[in-house]
């Protein structure tokens, strides 16, 4: 889902760009204003655990293969605001070190992994969780499938955005990509639950934490 340079137009970049810059400001702001000292240390350790989850890939389909995004289940834990800074940081890592995803392309790779599947993921985890009355087997339920819906979400926008840069035509991105990213997103959600059960038999306190 890292999209290279060259694969967007420079208006879809630019746009994506604008929208990033604007959405992480808000989120330092917003960051700045509600985090908490157990936050801060959390940031940390959770960035540094997707950015390793990422290297890990698993296999999927035809030869190809996911890995964990980890948008979903930082904003559980946190909230969409500092999850949001926290991918901005992995992604922009990846791509000035490893060269995974363009540059130019930072800003709609920022919006299609980090924006759209933080506060999408967010909101509907905490929709989907209240139906349980925040139930061990509910906050599970609702962290995988929050995170398999935004893995899908998140693949929508980028074929979206390859669509209107001309790169590939609609119906075939967004089959191809919607397609092999609800195979890959069922990883992620079986992931983020069995992270959720883990939090919830060590330290359920931290489910506490996130603040929108």
């Amino acid at each position: 889902m890292h999209i290279p340079d060259g694969f967007i137009s420079m208006p879809v970049a630019a746009v994506g760009i604008v929208v990033a810059a604007g959405s992480v400001a808000y989120a330092v702001k917003a960051t700045n204003k509600k985090m908490g000292e157990k936050q801060i240390p959390l940031m940390g350790v959770l960035a540094a655990f997707i950015f390793a989850a990422q290297m890990l890939n698993f296999p999927v389909a035809g030869g190809t293969s996911g890995h964990l995004v980890g948008a979903a289940l930082a904003a559980i834990l946190l909230g969409p605001s500092p999850a949001l800074l926290i991918m901005t940081c992995v992604l922009i890592v990846q791509s000035l070190v490893f060269q995974d995803g363009g540059l130019l392309a930072l800003g709609a790779n920022i919006f299609n992994m980090g924006i759209v599947p933080c506060f999408v993921g967010y909101y509907l985890y905490r929709g989907i969780a209240s139906l349980f009355r925040k139930r061990k087997l509910g906050i599970m339920v609702s962290g995988g499938v929050a995170a398999w819906v935004t893995v899908v979400i998140a693949s929508v926008a980028c074929a979206l955005e390859l669509a209107i840069s001309g790169t590939v035509p609609l119906r075939v991105a967004l089959p191809a990509m919607a397609g092999v990213h609800a195979l890959i997103g069922i990883g992620e959600g079986l992931i983020s639950a069995a992270v959720l059960a883990l939090v919830l038999a060590t330290r359920a306190d931290l489910l506490e934490l996130q603040k929108a």
